[in-house]
């Protein structure tokens, strides 16, 4: 995983791309990750009768990482991650459930409840870099257009114009950020398939969820003495080109970077500074589904389903998230699920195939953007998503598999997305697709498989799969500018071709084998994400997927 530095003109994407191809990474610094984690999971059935089953599952999860980077994902020294942080998750989950089968097989019942406890901690020293003031020197020039406030000047490129304004090296900034989520998440469910009559099926499925989280952000360390200068500039009317400087917001979202700004306790500051928050969310849902399935002639079955599913919202763990009095906290997104399918089998089992069309609708979608200065959270009243898919297993011969796929999607941003709301970031959306998410994908691959006398096995393994363009970062179009709809530079990724292989040899009973593989044959080199680079407005970062990677797997049973 790479993010090059493309801090080059914005639209030269002839560079951007040849710097991706090439997977060029700049950093001023080597990034320094540690983790460990570890888990167990348990699994216990007892026999109720001669047709039921109480069954007990339980698993507890800790997860430790230490790290410190370059965050601005650049040559220069500008933003850091600083040793010391860290962050640790612990899971613990319960599941118990009753499940059965009566009137001689024609119902299959199931009734339980589950239980899951997760906390969240988190500490992040910042602090800024030794080429932060120049770099700040470089985006002021570059925001006066050489207009009157004189971009020569030596408050601007190739100084320090914060350091020369307060007095204050910004490469002293120093700040630790501590985040806290605690959820707890109970529920009750059941799912019953009854055959009412031969060959026709009913499902009902029922699910109570409750869920409720704890969040907080504080700072229980800082050392800027930038910020509270630079504000104190600025209502004194000091900045280049005296009170009511066009460049007084510059000034204020660079003198008070939003991830190494002292958080305040009110909102008695104008300006919108990080305030620590502890707040609680909590939320309840009904979740159902129904099917309904018919078999014609074995194996031939279709079906018709419908899902109301839900996924719980949340806090915003970002410096920024209640700077304002704003609230940090994101709305519950549930999303209605309809379905219709087939599922046969011909020529003795030979050929299995599925067919299904589907059309989701999405009520408060959940949106992360990271703007270059700050990570938001947000919700979109309407997103949906529709397409049909087509999978195939053709079985020629006991020793040939042969599997592949098609879906077409369009998940989309109706034009009507922004339902009553009116901030930009959720208007610029309207009428685009969802990120990452091609209106096409193809797959398609086999095994050829066989018996190397009595005791040995041997197969070999190819797939390939395709994709269309798709989008990859989370706008499309520059928020701030409505009117023109300029798309974002370096957002589509091309459609692609990407081929796996994998062959191995073991023993028949499968104690053993020796796996050798290779993934991304071809090194064909594609963007997961798109982003704006740290504090470069106009400028583009991405990371890159997997490039080509081969190996070696041991299995083995003792």
């Amino acid at each position: 995983m790479a993010a090059p530095d493309v801090a080059v003109n914005p639209f030269d994407t002839v560079t951007m791309q040849r710097a991706l191809d090439n997977r060029i990474a700049t950093s001023d610094q080597r990034a320094d990750p540690s983790n460990d984690q570890w888990g167990v999971t348990g699994e216990i059935e007892f026999p109720i009768g001669d047709s039921a089953d109480l069954i007990y599952i339980g698993s507890y999860r800790e997860f430790r990482a230490d790290e410190s980077y370059d965050s601005d994902f650049s040559g220069l020294d500008v933003f850091n991650v600083l040793p010391g942080g860290g962050t640790a998750i612990n899971t613990m989950t319960h599941e118990l459930r009753l499940q059965g089968e009566a009137f001689g097989g024609a119902l299959e019942w199931l009734v339980g409840g589950y239980y899951s406890d997760e906390d969240i901690t988190q500490s992040v020293n910042f602090g800024l870099g030794a080429d932060y003031d120049r770099l700040v020197g470089a985006l002021l020039a570059a925001g006066t257009g050489g207009a009157s406030l004189n971009p020569a000047s030596p408050l601007f490129a190739g100084a320090t114009p914060l350091q020369t304004l307060t007095g204050v090296d910004p490469s002293t900034v120093r700040t630790t950020n501590d985040y806290t989520q605690s959820s707890k998440s109970w529920s009750i469910f059941t799912h019953n398939t009854l055959e009412v009559a031969e060959g026709l099926k009913l499902t009902v499925g029922l699910r109570y969820s409750d869920e409720s989280k704890d969040g907080s952000f504080s700072q229980p360390s800082v050392n800027n003495d930038l910020c509270p200068a630079t504000l104190g500039q600025i209502f004194a009317g000091n900045l280049p080109g005296g009170p009511g400087s066009p460049l007084t917001n510059s000034y204020f979202g660079l003198g008070c970077f939003a991830f190494v700004a002292p958080a305040i306790g009110t909102d008695a500051n104008p300006f919108p500074l990080p305030r620590p928050f502890t707040s609680n969310f909590s939320d309840e849902e009904l979740i159902y589904t129904g099917k309904v399935s018919y078999e014609f002639a074995s194996p031939v079955t279709v079906y018709a389903s419908f899902t109301h599913g839900y996924k719980s919202g949340g806090f915003n763990l970002d410096s920024t998230a209640a700077s304002g009095g704003a609230d940090p906290r994101f709305a519950s997104e549930e999303v209605d699920a309809y379905e219709v399918g087939l599922k046969a089998k011909f020529l003795d089992n030979a050929v299995t195939l599925n067919v299904a069309g589907f059309h989701e609708e999405f009520t408060n979608f959940q949106v992360l953007e990271f703007t270059g200065a700050q990570f938001t959270t947000f919700n979109v009243p309407l997103a949906k998503s529709t397409g049909v898919e087509i999978e195939t297993v053709i079985r020629p011969s006991d020793n040939l598999t042969i599997n592949g796929g098609l879906t077409y999607t369009n998940a989309r941003y109706p034009d009507n997305c922004a339902g009553t709301q009116t901030s930009n970031n959720v208007l610029s959306l309207c009428g685009n697709s969802l990120t990452n998410a091609p209106k096409w994908v193809g797959i398609m691959g086999a095994t050829y498989d066989r018996d190397i006398g009595d005791s040995l096995n041997f197969f070999i393994n190819g797939q390939l799969r395709m994709e269309s363009d798709r989008r990859t970062s989370t706008q499309a179009f520059d928020p701030a500018d409505l009117t023109t709809r300029t798309p974002v530079p370096f957002d589509v990724q091309d459609g692609n071709i990407k081929i796996n292989m994998r062959a191995g040899l073991g023993d028949i009973d499968g104690a053993w084998g020796v796996e050798a593989w290779v993934t991304n044959l071809t090194n064909e080199i594609t963007r997961g994400v798109t982003f704006n680079t740290v504090l470069r407005s106009g400028s583009r970062s991405a990371f890159i997927q997997e490039p080509r990677m081969f190996g070696l797997t041991l299995r083995g049973k003792f």
